[in-house]
């Protein structure tokens, strides 16, 4: 399992630039949206290929038949 992260950079003349990573799809525009909020007006948005990428979820099922012959 990845570890989620938030970075920040503040540059001196104010301006914010936040790398996520970690987190899979487009849930990162969730977890980043309040704080997105407080720091003021987003004037660029570049897309990592984490956000393309697709949560995998894997499955199994087995099925068992037991019959019995009287001979």
């Amino acid at each position: 399992m990845n570890m989620e992260t938030l970075e920040f950079i503040i540059y001196p003349d104010g301006r914010v630039k936040e790398t996520v990573t970690g987190i899979v799809g487009s849930s990162c525009q969730e977890v980043t949206a309040a704080i997105e909020t407080q720091l003021g007006q987003v004037v660029s948005q570049e897309n990592t290929s984490e956000y393309y990428s697709q949560a995998v979820n894997q499955s199994a099922r087995a099925t068992n038949q037991a019959s019995f012959s009287n001979w």
